[in-house]
């Protein structure tokens, strides 16, 4: 044992990574419902490791805190910008009085009890599920010049007081949108969100765990059908039906249809479709034959970015029943994304530049269809390392630049300035979508090992002021702590009903966005059986990740 910790006193970085695999292992792991959080457990982690003394350089934590927030602006930089030119801004507005909410009441409960500048912060930060806070305030308190004695004792108390408050904020918010929430104001969550993908989604496209689209060689046997263009029966089956392909017999020559392709009698076809449609229509053509080679051509599910302006505006249906509905092709919707997030799928959603429609089809159809929307975004493994490099360059110099007002230094701080530089990049990155790229599994890496590692360096620097901190702060701290998450809370349900009178389904989500909490975007997901919430969360997180490092200035400012 003395060996072993000799070893994490003498190579820290192995004291790091152990952290961060405690943290991951035990934030996953699920007692029912309830799983503690990678953060938390990375946190509680550091914390019980540090008791050793381990030290770790303040450059190591500031990189990796710069990684996870421009991982951050980047994901969610350009439904944040669209937002503020579109008809998203009530929701912008509405996420801003949130935060202004949780923030207030920070503030006001650590004057009331005494707290300074580390305290007032934590609790914000844990109460209101903003982990953002939590590594802005340090970098803030890093700057503020204070003596190392005062500033060691100032870090210390940040995690103590994040760690207190956000398992409640956590677990607190989650609870009280997806159960308290629709109860007390008099709405059936599931009824109301069926209703919305009722109203705006017509005929629902999608996936499931079966295959939803799918080609069979059919030989025709209706003589209805013959003599009649591809064009003419597709639109006799409502376009649910599409004719690919044709030859006369098992052994002819096979031909590639278009909207002019008459069909003959006894021709065996290649139609596609969705499940629905085949099954519906099975008797309409003839048997089922199998013909591997007229079914033997390429297809491929293709991630389509959205960037021809033209077509920006559009709906869904719009696209549908004209680029993907082309006689004869055929190419099915799988998927509708924004900002990474899954949105509901209906004819009547508006397309916006930077969207990202996954599309399935004949490899050439799609080629078509991706050529006239924008950008084929195909997999690929490399990132592109010098724009986010750079980017964070950008980002931390205009953060550093200082002004003085009265004699007080004034600056956003690195921290904020590789947030905004995330959020500009990732914007650009969705317009002009030639450069920039960087996967998602890379930024889900540099997201969660860029703030855990961030959190475990915290953990580990303040360990050993910990349990006097909890000592002294606990059981306080922690209900002032339920306040801070259950202000924001009611007042974003209070303003989202009567005020801005959004739909319900979409205030939860834009009160879970604002607040950050992605537990209470996956219990309301759970309770309203409906992908409905996430309209309302993407704008609302992307808000409140900028607004919340901001108004952390102004808390750190404020004792």
């Amino acid at each position: 044992m003395n060996y072993f910790v000799g070893t994490l006193q003498k190579y820290p970085e192995i004291a790091l990574f152990l952290t961060i695999g405690i943290g991951f292992w035990i934030g996953n792991l699920k007692l029912g419902k309830f799983n503690l959080g990678v953060v938390t457990s990375t946190l509680l982690a550091g914390l019980l490791v540090g008791q050793i003394g381990i030290k770790l350089p303040a450059v190591m934590q500031s990189t990796f805190f710069a990684m996870f927030l421009f991982s951050v602006g980047y994901a969610v930089g350009p439904q944040f910008i669209r937002a503020l030119k579109s008809d998203g801004l009530p929701q912008v507005v509405f996420a801003i009085l949130i935060c202004l909410a949780g923030t207030a009441t920070a503030i006001v409960l650590g004057k009331l009890l005494g707290y300074n500048a580390a305290l007032t912060a934590g609790l914000l930060s844990g109460g209101y599920t903003n982990s953002t806070v939590l590594g802005v305030a340090a970098d803030l308190m890093n700057q503020t010049g204070l003596q190392p004695d005062e500033l060691k004792a100032a870090l210390a108390l940040l995690p103590v007081a994040y760690a207190v408050t956000y398992p409640f904020g956590t677990i607190g918010s989650a609870f009280m949108l997806a159960n308290i929430a629709p109860k007390v104001l008099g709405f059936d969550l599931v009824k109301v969100c069926q209703d919305y993908e009722r109203e705006h989604g017509g005929n629902k496209i999608g996936t499931t765990a079966y295959r939803e689209f799918s080609a069979r060689a059919v030989k025709l046997a209706n003589t209805g059908l013959v003599g009649k263009t591809v064009e003419d029966v597709e639109k006799m089956f409502h376009n649910e039906i599409f004719i690919r392909r044709m030859r006369t017999s098992m052994e002819g020559p096979i031909v590639d249809c278009k909207r002019d392709t008459v069909l003959t009698e006894g021709a065996i076809l290649a139609v596609s479709g969705g499940l629905s449609a085949l099954l519906a229509y099975a008797d309409e053509f003839g048997p089922e034959l199998k013909d591997v080679p007229l079914l033997d051509f390429s297809t491929e599910l293709l991630d389509l970015v959205v960037t021809n302006k033209a077509y920006a505006g559009k709906t869904l249906g719009e696209l549908i029943h004209t680029l993907f509905g082309e006689p004869g092709r055929g190419v099915f919707l799988t998927k509708f994304t924004r900002s990474d997030v899954a949105m509901a799928m209906g004819e009547q959603v508006k397309v916006q530049r930077g969207d990202v429609l996954t599309i399935l089809g004949a490899k050439a159809d799609v080629a078509k269809v991706a050529k006239v929307l924008g950008y084929a975004d195909r997999p690929v493994e490399g990132s592109d390392m010098a724009f986010m490099a750079f980017g964070i360059v950008f980002g931390s110099l205009i953060g550093a630049f200082t002004i003085r007002i009265g004699g007080i230094p004034l600056s956003l701080g690195t921290a904020v300035g590789a947030i905004v530089a995330g959020i500009i990049c990732g914007y650009l990155r969705s317009t002009m979508r030639t450069f920039g790229h960087i996967p998602g599994p890379a930024i889900w890496v540099f997201n969660n090992v860029g703030l855990n590692g961030f959190i475990a360096c915290i953990g580990l620097n303040a360990a050993l002021g910990f349990v006097g901190g909890i000592q002294n702060y606990g059981l306080t701290l922690f209900l002032a702590g339920t306040l801070v998450t259950l202000v924001p809370i009611i007042v974003g349900l209070l303003l989202g009903h009567f005020v801005f009178k959004f739909h319900p389904g979409i205030m939860l989500g834009a009160v879970a966005g604002a607040r950050s909490t992605t537990a209470a975007l996956g219990a309301l997901q759970e309770a309203s059986k409906s992908n409905v919430p996430v309209v309302g969360y993407a704008t609302g997180y992307a808000v409140s990740r900028l607004v919340m490092a901001l108004l952390t200035i102004v808390v750190v400012n404020a004792f």
